[in-house]
């Protein structure tokens, strides 16, 4: 033991040297040494010595001046520890990253560099790093990613009060908000214009109006006849917020659907046509949902893979032959969301769900009942209830509320989550 400790005391050393020496690193990867003990597993030197130099070479391709030696190495063993303490968690709860799975996500990591899988593997071997150890660092992090996703998530609630609050915020409202590109001519009346003047200048709007009600071309139109200051552009306003649109047809634009035209509009400076030339945002969205509902098993410490795959092959026999989807679920289903409901996931258009999911949800035929298949949290059947298309206009707002609180709430949750898990937990540091 005193042999480790004195070794740990020569890692401040290389730490300190570390920067400027990349020898050192090969030397003392050799002595691997223990520097912190977290609960039933270890951090070694050579973890904390990669990490270092990592963090250098980050440092060095920004440009920016590195921290201290101790405090770098102290935060470095600060995050490895917490990294040990998610990993053993996700352990303990029987989560695994397979084969599969892992390999799909090198892959998309590789496609977002523009790369095949081969060129991939090429560059990182030009960079000096093992396909293999950063296989396993991807699958270290898919570990970390689950378990905080698995127990986080349950320590959020939002509430319909919640999401009304959110939607009713002037800050919200403005981020929610559709946007709008209008068209608008300007036809000017001069202030001491005669009563005959005002009545030819009104039916010259109204003549506008028809024509373009007929197919007349806006930004034509605008061109020829509008004295407005985006004439030139064909009386194009832009993109524009609600909040954005000028208070004098604002109100008018939001009952218009896009391609028509408002009927004209006085004011003092002249008589105003505006026409909604396109809509964006969630108040045009449509999109194909699916009602369904779901059995979910898990491989665990008292159930093996094998087994579980098995149990799911045996729900989906009694299934197929006429049992009772909501019945089998309440008894079988670990998903604590929806198993007391037997299994309903309602209407959804399966955006919150894992590609292998939608991938089964997309292919079983509505009225049938899915093969078993494998996602990240386990095995899974589904049955397909109905489909339709459905304009969001008022659920998508919600879903973006609820997706904003809920992002907001996981990183509180997470690092409330953390600290305990670090507070309850057995560390020994040996540096």
């Amino acid at each position: 033991m005193g042999s480790r400790h004195r070794l740990a005391g020569r890692l401040l050393i290389v730490a300190a040297c570390l920067m400027g020496s990349p020898v050192a690193l090969a030397e003392y990867k050799e002595l691997d040494s223990i520097v912190a003990v977290v609960e039933e597993d270890v951090v070694l030197a050579s973890e904390l010595l990669s990490r270092l130099e990592l963090i250098r070479d980050q440092y060095e391709a920004r440009g920016v001046q590195l921290p201290p030696n101790d405090v770098l190495v102290s935060q470095l063993m600060e995050r490895l520890v917490i990294e040990s303490l998610q990993l053993q968690e996700a352990s303990r709860r029987g989560v695994q990253i397979d084969d599969e799975r892992l390999t799909g996500a090198v892959v998309a990591y590789a496609e977002q560099n523009q790369m095949t899988l081969e060129e991939f593997r090429a560059a990182l071997a030009a960079d000096g790093m093992s396909y293999v150890e950063f296989r396993e660092e991807i699958r270290r992090e898919m570990l970390i990613s689950n378990v905080q996703r698995n127990l986080v998530n349950r320590r959020i609630t939002i509430t319909d009060q919640d999401i009304e609050d959110l939607l009713n915020s002037p800050y919200y409202q403005q981020l929610l908000s559709d946007e709008f590109r209008v068209g608008h001519i300007l036809l000017a009346i001069d202030e001491r214009a005669s009563d005959e003047a005002i009545l030819e200048a009104q039916q010259a709007a109204v003549d506008i109006v028809t024509e373009l009600r007929e197919g007349a071309d806006f930004a034509q139109m605008a061109v020829a006849k509008s004295a407005g200051a985006r004439a030139l552009e064909g009386g194009d306003l832009g993109w524009r917020r609600a909040g954005e649109l000028p208070s004098l047809f604002g109100e008018i634009v939001l009952e218009l659907e896009p391609g028509a035209t408002a009927d004209p509009v006085m004011s003092a400076s002249g008589i105003h046509i505006v026409q909604l030339l396109e809509q964006r945002g969630a108040g045009m969205q449509k999109e194909m949902q699916t009602n369904l509902r779901h059995i979910l098993v898990q491989p665990s410490e008292i159930r093996t893979e094998e087994e579980t795959e098995q149990l799911i092959a045996d729900l989906h026999v009694q299934l197929t032959g006429g049992t009772d989807f909501a019945e089998m679920a309440a008894e079988y289903s670990e998903d604590p969301g929806s198993a007391l409901n037997g299994g309903d996931l309602g209407w959804t258009a399966g955006n919150e769900f894992v590609p292998a999911f939608q991938q089964a949800m997309v292919a079983t035929p509505t009225g049938s009942i899915s093969q078993p298949f494998r996602s990240q949290y386990g095995w899974h059947v589904l049955e397909v209830l109905g489909r339709r298309e459905q304009d969001l206009s008022d659920e998508t707002r919600r879903r973006m509320a609820i997706n904003i609180l809920h992002q907001r709430r996981f990183e509180e949750k997470l690092q409330e989550w953390l600290k305990e898990l670090r507070d309850e937990a057995f560390v020994e540091m040996r540096l």
